[in-house]
């Protein structure tokens, strides 16, 4: 194949990576990527913890973002909340405040939002809850790109609205066959080896298609391709893959 031609460039595709949630192998991964959304204090993050992120953010020359969540710090933002949509958005308001806090005494702006976990993977189906952050988002941070997953209620919502999106495909995780994120307690839902996440960075990058778990190909198109920064094989996969890709 001539990677010369691929059909999304990687000159503009960036890599992010969510990070800010404790994990000791983070300042190893500011150089492998282009964008970082930092956990604000919903499913995990503390000042501290902030403030060493957007330092390391910093010292690499890393754009960061707002990653909110459901107020679940206990079950890592990970699990539906069924709470009223009133106290979510209050929530959801009072972590990027906090995120935008942190940055602006870091000299950062705030590059984008993205919703975190289950409140992610909720409003990617659920279009009642894809209208209520929208609206919010438009009222209050209209200007701020979001991420959004291809084909979901969140980036119907936001298009409607005229919010400016970025397109993410997730590049270790698998899909099922209505574009959504295969659950995490489903064998081979989180891809944590070369042989299994670079024939989905190949498949994404050169063919504009993702292989479902059902084994459907799907066409899709992607502004950012995201590796989380708690995959247990991120040391082991990432930096080749930079290497080979984006260089």
């Amino acid at each position: 194949m001539d990677y010369a031609h691929s059909y999304l460039s990687t000159s503009s595709l960036q890599i992010n990576c969510d990070l800010g949630e404790g994990i000791p192998w983070e300042k190893q991964l500011f150089p492998l990527i282009d964008v970082a959304s930092l956990a604000c204090g919903g499913h995990f993050g503390t000042r501290a913890s902030l403030d060493a992120s957007l330092a390391l953010a910093t010292k690499y020359g890393k754009k960061v973002g707002a990653h909110p969540s459901y107020p679940d710090q206990e079950n890592f933002g990970r699990i539906s909340l069924i709470i009223p949509i009133e106290t979510l958005i209050e929530a959801i308001g009072q972590q990027i405040e906090r995120f935008k806090q942190r940055a602006q005494a870091h000299n950062l702006a705030m590059d984008h939002i993205k919703f975190h976990g289950a409140l992610y993977n909720d409003a990617a189906k659920d279009s009642s809850l894809a209208n209520s952050l929208t609206d919010f988002l438009i009222e209050n941070y209209p200007q701020t790109p979001l991420l959004v997953p291809p084909h979901s209620e969140l980036e119907k919502k936001a298009q409607e609205k005229g919010l400016t999106i970025r397109l993410e495909v997730f590049a270790d995780r698998a899909y099922t066959s209505d574009y959504l994120l295969s659950p995490r307690t489903l064998e081979g839902s989180l891809l944590q080896d070369i042989t299994s996440v670079e024939p989905q960075v190949k498949r994404l990058l050169f063919e504009g298609q993702l292989l479902s778990m059902e084994g459907v190909q799907l066409p899709i198109q992607a502004d950012t391709l995201c590796f989380h920064g708690d995959n247990p094989g991120i040391l082991d996969f990432l930096p080749i893959l930079r290497k080979r890709y984006w260089t």
